[in-house]
C-alpha cells in the first residue's frame, strides 16, 4: 500500500459543550482553533452553511493556524437547498462564498468546499441541472459533494461527479432505507468521509445537537480504516470528519480513527496527524 495521505479532525471546533471534555475549563473562544490545530491537522467549518463567513473572520481562523493546517468549509444552505424542484436560479451567496474562503485558498490551507444537499433533493432531470449550475457557480473551489438521499447512490451518479470533477461524499449515518449506505467512492483527487453518527431514534425528529448525539465504539468504526484505504487509493487526498460532535464525542472519535489506523496499518502509511505538544506538523505512523 501507497502513503495514506489522511485527514482526520472534527466537524466544526467552537462547542461550548467541548470546554472540559475537550478544552481547558479556562480556555477563552479565541484560543479554541490554536489549541484544536494543535490536536488535529484539519477541520470542517460548518458555520458557514448557516451564512457566509465575514472576511474578518476568515483572516482570523488562516492567523490561528499553521500552514499546513487544512480547512474545509461548507457550502452556504441557501446554495445548497433550492426553494423548490424545478429552480435554475443560484443564490447570490454563492459569489460571496467563493470571495469569502479565497484567502484560504491562496494561503494554500483549502481542502474544499462541501455541498450537502438535503434528503429533499431528489434525484431528477431537475436537480441534475441544479447541481451542474452551483457547482459552476463554486468552480473556483475543489468541491466535494454529499448527498442524503440514497437516490443519488449510484454509477450514474459518480460518472456525473467525475465529470465535473467533484468528490463524493462517503457517510456513516443510520440505516434507513432513504438514506445513504457506507461506501468507498471516490470521484475526483479529493476524497471525503463524514461520520454522522447512528442514532437512528432522533434523525428525523432530533435538533442539529440531538441528531447527532451518539458515540462510535472502536467496533463501529473498524470497517471505516479500510474503507478510507480504498478511497486514498484512488485520492490525491483524503478528509475524514466526525459530525457526533454532542458533548466532545466528535473529538473523542476522532482521536480513535486516528489510533485504529495506526493499529490498523503501521510505520509507513503516512496518516497526517497532530498531537498536542507536537510538533506544527508531524506525521503520525513515522
Amino acid at each position: 500500500m501507497g502513503t495514506l495521505v489522511i485527514y482526520v479532525g472534527t466537524c466544526g471546533f467552537s462547542y461550548k459543550d467541548w470546554i472540559g471534555p475537550f478544552y481547558p475549563g479556562t480556555i477563552r473562544s479565541q484560543e479554541m482553533l490554536p489549541f484544536y490545530a494543535s490536536c488535529f491537522p484539519a477541520v470542517e467549518i460548518d458555520s458557514s452553511y448557516y451564512g457566509v463567513p465575514a472576511l474578518r473572520t476568515v483572516e482570523r481562523m488562516d492567523r490561528a493556524t499553521p500552514p499546513e493546517f487544512r480547512f474545509c468549509f461548507k457550502a452556504p444552505a441557501t446554495v445548497t437547498h433550492p426553494p423548490d424542484a424545478g429552480t435554475t436560479r443560484i443564490h447570490p451567496d454563492a459569489a460571496l462564498f467563493v470571495e469569502s474562503v479565497t484567502l484560504i485558498k491562496e494561503s494554500r490551507k483549502l481542502g474544499c468546499a462541501l455541498l450537502q444537499f438535503p434528503n429533499g433533493f431528489r434525484k431528477t432531470a431537475a436537480s441534475e441541472i441544479y447541481l451542474r449550475l452551483a457547482v459552476e457557480a463554486l468552480r473556483p473551489l475543489p468541491l466535494v459533494a454529499e448527498f442524503r438521499n440514497r437516490e443519488w447512490q449510484d454509477a450514474e451518479t459518480h460518472r456525473l461527479l467525475s465529470e465535473l470533477r467533484v468528490g463524493w461524499c462517503n457517510v456513516d449515518m443510520p440505516r434507513y432505507d432513504t438514506l445513504m449506505e457506507p461506501s468507498s467512492d471516490c470521484t475526483s483527487s479529493v476524497g471525503y468521509v463524514r461520520f454522522h453518527g447512528r442514532n437512528a431514534a432522533n434523525w428525523w425528529t432530533g435538533t442539529n445537537v440531538t441528531r447527532y448525539d451518539y458515540e462510535y465504539s472502536p467496533e463501529e468504526l473498524e470497517p471505516w480504516t479500510s474503507r478510507v484505504a480504498e478511497i486514498q487509493d484512488a485520492a490525491g487526498t483524503t478528509f475524514a470528519f466526525f459530525n457526533n460532535h454532542a458533548r466532545g464525542s466528535a473529538a473523542r472519535n476522532a482521536e480513535l480513527f486516528i489510533e485504529l489506523l495506526r493499529t490498523r496499518y503501521g510505520a509507513g502509511a503516512g496518516v497526517v496527524a497532530r498531537r498536542e505538544g507536537a510538533p506544527a506538523q508531524r506525521t503520525l505512523f513515522e
